[in-house]
């Protein structure tokens, strides 16, 4: 089949999708298929890898090759497969609990490496697959069935975590604004190296509404910052709430200052991701669109280069040979 003529039917398993209606994933499923088909992604070279948790089924729905594996673990498969098959298209679907805690460690190398594969990550900030255990980037003080008291621990903030790894792909979505969500998706699947895409997701059922005071219709528009290449850092109904530079971070002003950054996803460093990844509510709006977008040689490229080297140094393939050279003990 002409990979032009497919459209998202063709990318739709044959799979009964199992979320609780009103789940942020479904929103997430359909811009994803009709993604895949208006790039002109191929079925035999997209793979989606997932780790354990609801948004972890993602790949049962999406008629393309697949892995569901063990918790935590995505990162590391997804490793592998792209080092065995370097022209496929690798994702990662992972949610908060699942990357961030069990899969912290994974979740970390694999940035660093800058693996070209993709990892979106859903944050609604529980466990929801388990029935509503507070995760890592739930808000410290959350009362859960796991924290009747509240929690103990302070949030992870996912996106300043990939920014302090070198990630060359940062951004953040939201489930509920598919055109956003479509144009960060698109965006993702041309980048060469580690992508990371945090989607704000709602769980209808463990922890509704944790995005509303910011995503929410009525909010967004005085609590979401949409960075766009080149405009300056501005938010508000009529955009007259700005941001500048307030030492290593940000302040908001409603006055012109020559100190109002214009956002530049193209800067090596990696303070300003970082800075940005570190702005919540209520205290700033919460950033969304790209954050950090750079090229650097990928993890696959370096190896294919490293193994090329390694064959011109020591020749041919005789494994004997190989095996026998320099010093060696011989067993009787």
């Amino acid at each position: 089949m002409d990979i032009t003529t497919l459209n998202r039917k063709d990318f739709v398993s044959d799979s009964q999708v199992k979320w609780c209606r009103g789940c942020g994933d479904f929103n997430v499923l359909k811009v994803m298929q009709s993604m895949l088909a208006k790039t002109g992604r191929s079925r035999e070279n997209s793979v989606f890898i997932s780790g354990i948790g609801c948004s972890s089924r993602f790949p049962y729905y999406l008629e393309t090759y697949g892995f569901h594996t063990i918790h935590g673990r995505a990162p590391a498969i997804a490793t592998g497969v792209k080092a065995t098959n370097p022209a496929l298209d690798v994702w990662v679907i992972t949610g908060d609990g699942d990357a961030l805690s069990i899969g912290g460690n994974h979740f970390m190398h694999a940035i660093r490496r800058n693996q070209d594969i993709k990892i979106l990550l859903f944050n609604n900030a529980v466990y929801g697959l388990t029935k509503g255990q507070f995760s890592p980037t739930s808000a410290q003080g959350w009362i859960s069935k796991s924290s009747p008291n509240g929690s103990p621990d302070r949030a992870i903030r996912p996106l300043a975590l990939a920014a302090s790894v070198g990630a060359t792909f940062i951004a953040r979505t939201c489930d509920n604004d598919p055109k956003h969500l479509a144009m960060v998706l698109e965006a993702a699947a041309e980048h060469k190296g580690t992508v990371v895409v945090e989607i704000l997701q709602n769980c209808v059922i463990f922890n509704d509404g944790v995005h509303e005071p910011y995503y929410g219709p009525k909010n967004k528009t005085e609590n979401l910052l949409y960075l766009e290449q080149g405009k300056p850092l501005s938010f508000g109904e009529n955009e007259d709430k700005k941001l500048i530079i307030n030492g290593f971070g940000f302040k908001k002003t409603t006055v012109a200052d020559p100190q109002q950054f214009i956002h530049r996803q193209e800067l090596q460093d990696l303070e300003y991701a970082f800075a940005l990844a570190n702005l919540s509510y209520p205290e700033f709006p919460v950033p969304v669109g790209i954050f950090r977008q750079v090229q650097q040689q990928t993890f696959d490229q370096l190896l294919m280069e490293k193994e090329k080297k390694a064959k011109q140094q020591h020749g041919g393939s005789d494994l004997t040979a190989l095996l026998q050279q320099g010093s060696y003990q011989r067993v009787v």
